[in-house]
């Protein structure tokens, strides 16, 4: 019989769900959260609560029976810095998840905590994360930054950026392990990575204000004018944060976090809107150039994935900055809810060592 695995993908303003049975998908569903719902709900505790009824009841409605099982993966959240791979949920984890190791209490965080929660209710079941964003396979050299205090941190798209190479690879009939690939993910935050050899040795910080700015994220601002603002009294810590994730970059130029409104807005003449999304684009280019140093030169492609790659401006535009470097391929949209699943499965046959968390 067929492994039968549920992955759950929390979002800011959405949860994800999808059930496979072997490598088949046989349900998915996008479950929306709304800003004044999500407004209602008090704490950590309490969204944990909410999405992991939305889940259940949803599989229900779907007549997914959970007692049929074998094992549920969810995204990894903000964790201790640790490799790639497929983790089993462990009490050390939830305290981290719950504690908020990085400061911050995202809504990846409560997959693993609801994944635990349901397979203790299943004879048998286990609990998993596979590529949280905090894998960290950076070169050691990538980490200083010119003052001892303070180290750059590999936070990225680890489970889509590596799910995307590994599909590259297959494609092209050469171990991932065997290439050297930049990977560029494209949406609400931009992350892009130098994979030497099936590793992540360089990777821009795509939390906390580090790249190329997106349309949620400010990106790298100039370090002297933000010391010069954290000081000035004008804002709270809680509210640069937000200048820095989820009100930075595109909303905060433009007002909309939407690259389709965007160019839509651009297609009626509006110059704004164009030189910003020409910028972000224009410092996408520069972060890919950059990986071409880490990985002197010797790149065999450059991966475009995220869901701006749906974009044909963004990507004409791109292609046209940094196709004489390298061959590009372009992998619209994004591959979280498959690699999640296929990660499961392969931990529940045995082909991948499921590792701990500790």
């Amino acid at each position: 019989m067929k492994e039968k695995i549920l992955a759950i993908n929390p979002g800011s303003t959405s949860t994800k769900i999808a059930v496979f049975c072997g490598e088949e998908c046989i349900f998915t569903a996008n479950l929306s959260h709304g800003i004044d719902e999500l407004s209602q709900i008090s704490g950590f505790e309490g969204q944990y609560e909410y999405r992991k009824k939305v889940i259940l009841d949803e599989l229900s409605k779907a007549n997914i029976e959970i007692s049929g099982l074998q094992a549920i993966v969810g995204r990894g959240g903000l964790l201790r810095p640790i490799p790639s791979g497929v983790y089993a949920v462990t009490d050390a984890m939830k305290k981290d998840l719950n504690k908020g190791w990085l400061d911050s209490k995202h809504p990846a965080n409560l997959a693993a905590l609801i994944a635990d929660d349901i397979v203790r209710t299943i004879p048998g079941a286990r609990a998993f994360i596979a590529d949280p964003p905090v894998v960290d396979e950076m070169d050691e050299i990538a980490k200083l930054t010119g003052h001892p205090r303070l180290r750059r941190k590999s936070i990225l798209h680890a489970l889509n950026q590596k799910a995307i190479a590994r599909k590259h690879s297959k494609a092209v009939g050469v171990p991932y392990e065997e290439m050297n690939l930049i990977v560029a993910h494209l949406g609400g935050g931009i992350s892009v990575g130098a994979h030497r050899k099936g590793l992540i040795v360089d990777v821009n910080n795509v939390l906390d204000g580090d790249g190329p700015f997106s349309p949620e994220r400010s990106g790298g601002l100039p370090v002297g004018d933000m010391v010069k603002l954290c000081f000035s009294g004008e804002m709270t810590q809680e509210e640069i944060r937000k200048m820095i994730v989820g009100r930075g970059g595109i909303i905060a130029y433009l007002g909309t976090n939407s690259a389709r409104e965007v160019e839509e807005r651009i297609s009626t003449g509006d110059r704004d809107a164009e030189l910003v999304y020409d910028a972000m684009i224009y410092q996408v280019a520069k972060e890919i150039g950059a990986m071409f140093t880490v990985l002197h030169g010797d790149v065999d492609a450059v991966l475009v994935t995220g869901g701006i790659a749906n974009s044909a401006m963004v990507v004409d535009k791109l292609k046209s900055r940094i196709e004489k470097l390298s061959t590009v391929f372009v992998y619209p949209g994004e591959d979280e809810m498959s690699a999640l699943a296929m990660n499961g499965l392969m931990a529940l046959r045995g082909e991948v060592a499921v590792q701990d968390y500790a």
